[in-house]
């Protein structure tokens, strides 16, 4: 029975230095993305449709 209490701190202790290795990481910005804002130009903007469109396809929606 002791194993197990054993086995229970070590995966606490476990857990709380990855817990502390991916706050540390995420402040120093390794997650930060760098490259999309240099091409978000690039990229063709989406078709928006009229308001009078949306509230149709919603209501046909509704209706089914």
């Amino acid at each position: 029975m002791s194993i197990i209490y054993m086995l229970l701190a070590v995966s606490v202790v476990v857990a709380l230095i990855f817990f502390v290795a991916f706050i540390l990481s995420v402040k120093d910005g390794q997650y930060d993305d760098v490259y999309t804002p240099s091409v978000r130009m690039l990229f063709e903007d989406e078709l928006v449709k009229p308001d009078s469109e949306k509230e149709s396809s919603v209501n046909k929606v509704k209706s089914n």
